[in-house]
């Protein structure tokens, strides 16, 4: 067999029936890769005190999110960068709007809760193709750490006033 006028050898081998069969799996001409489900979804996500209520719909990468655009309410990059992580995990940047309700903590906590919703709202859309993406890249997984509680006697959480032994 040649291939750009290279000789390649393909090695076949037999098994116990005496059929010949051969160890790479090259894809067919009539079966072609599946495409990405467009269908719109919904999920919440939270990160601190933040809440994110997010829907996605087939459209063209538009953000709105409290009526507002990403680069609006985001106007930090690492922020932007952050919410849009799942989209570019799946390559599918450009392929849905999303419409995010977002209230509560600060603009970290916020942009972290936007991302765990949009992940689940992808996650919803096609779990077969999607899920396993989202979960080898962490999206899926709800970040449970929160502020620590002031303890009594001490000035914060940790800090204590420093120690004197006389």
């Amino acid at each position: 067999m040649t291939e750009n006028n290279v000789e390649v050898e393909e090695t076949f081998e037999t098994d116990e029936q005496g059929l010949a069969y051969t160890s790479e799996s090259a894809p067919s001409a009539d079966t072609p890769e599946r495409p990405a489900t467009i269908a719109p979804a919904a999920a919440t996500g939270r990160r601190k005190e933040s809440v994110a209520r997010v829907r996605i719909v087939p459209g063209t990468g538009a953000w709105t999110i409290n009526g507002r655009t990403i680069e609006d309410y985001f106007p930090n990059k690492l922020h932007q960068q952050i919410a849009n992580e799942p989209f570019a995990a799946l390559q599918l940047e450009g392929r849905f709007d999303v419409i995010a309700r977002i209230d509560g903590g600060g603009i970290a906590g916020q942009a972290g809760a936007l991302r765990l919703g949009v992940a689940r709202a992808l996650n919803d859309v096609d779990v077969e193709a999607n899920r396993p993406t989202l979960k080898k890249a962490g999206l899926l997984t709800r970040d449970a750490r929160v502020v620590e509680r002031k303890k009594a006697g001490l000035k914060k959480a940790r800090k204590a006033s420093q120690f004197s032994k006389r």
